[in-house]
């Protein structure tokens, strides 16, 4: 009887600490370019393979991603190519795609009256895709964008802009793909684009299957990477470990009066 009530025991207490089970859940991971995808593609497809309802939102369109290997020039046939490769990649996850047709650098080089509007148009598309899919938790591009680029920089800075700019009905749980500061030996990335480790509090790890259909999902993106560099990728990635770290945005909880905690 004693054994007995020690199993049960142990199972509640299992039962506590595990992962909350995704079915049902819906994510939205959200990015800027054909291929950021696979920062996070190994947790996307975990979650799809959990029973969750994954969507994917590219922001832009690739154009000006142009390698000489490729062959494909700068513009609109090389988006084409991105296209498509974009639908390959998600079709290999299992993620719903959505894949808007902003330009690269979002017209950045055509100053205020080209920029600005391209943003503020991204901005209402990505508020009425929360909108419509009402996620019970969202992924995107902290602030140093993984690597300082630009888009990535602004897009995280559009989805969290979304995020806070309204009361949504529900939690709503925002995350940040960040890199542990301590797994970069250099000065210099470490300070452009690692993230303290304490502060990555949310350590998803992922089975086999995961990861062969996030390398799946990379094989796709032929405009962007030789073979031979698919694989070193796909190689330095089982190097890293089976976990994707990510910061959770904590809102406040209180007001306070002071701009300095005693």
């Amino acid at each position: 009887m004693k054994q007995s009530l020690l199993t049960v025991g142990l199972l509640l207490l299992l039962t506590c600490h595990a992962a909350p089970a995704a079915d049902g859940m819906t994510l939205l991971a959200v990015f800027a370019h054909p291929d950021d995808e696979s920062t996070v593609a190994p947790i996307l497809a975990k979650y799809v393979r959990e029973g969750a309802e994954v969507h994917l939102a590219i922001a832009t369109d690739g154009r000006y991603g142009a390698q000489d290997f490729a062959g494909i020039p700068a513009g609109d046939d090389l988006a084409a190519a991105r296209d498509e490769e974009m639908k390959c990649a998600a079709a290999r996850l299992g993620v719903n795609l959505v894949h808007y047709d902003y330009h690269d650098q979002l017209r950045a080089a055509e100053g205020y009256d080209g920029h600005i509007p391209h943003v503020r148009a991204l901005l209402k598309d990505v508020s009425g895709l929360v909108e419509a899919l009402r996620p019970d938790a969202i992924i995107t591009w902290g602030p140093d964008g993984g690597s300082n680029h630009m888009d990535h920089r602004i897009i995280g800075d559009t989805v969290t802009g979304v995020f806070l700019s309204r009361d949504w009905g529900k939690e709503v749980s925002l995350y940040f793909y960040g890199t542990p500061a301590s797994q970069i030996e250099d000065d210099d990335a470490r300070m452009r684009y690692g993230v303290l480790d304490r502060y990555l509090t949310t350590a998803i790890t992922y089975e086999p299957a995961d990861f062969d259909a996030a390398a799946e999902s990379l094989r796709c993106h032929k405009s962007q990477f030789t073979e031979e560099a698919i694989e070193r990728m796909i190689s330095n990635r089982r190097e890293r470990g089976a976990t994707i770290y990510l910061r959770k945005f904590e809102p406040p909880h209180e007001q306070s009066d002071s701009l300095f905690k005693r």
